[in-house]
């Protein structure tokens, strides 16, 4: 799968709202670091961390909610 499509599937996974999406990446980013194995598949060796983070949300590994 293509980043453009797996990008379009985890907007669509928080209602279209990209600041919400740059928030659930970079806290997920910083558990990856931290070294949180990722929670779903990877497709290839290497991928990066905001690539995995926005995998997982695309795949619906990781609920994003609006915090208030």
């Amino acid at each position: 799968m293509r980043i453009e499509q797996i990008n379009a599937e985890a907007l669509e996974k928080v209602n279209y709202d990209r600041y919400l999406l740059a928030e659930a990446v970079a806290r997920r980013v910083q558990e990856l670091i931290a070294g949180d194995k990722p929670m779903v598949e990877l497709p290839k060796e290497g991928m990066q961390y905001t690539e995995i983070a926005i995998l997982e949300i695309a795949k619906g590994a990781i609920k994003v909610r609006e915090t208030k």
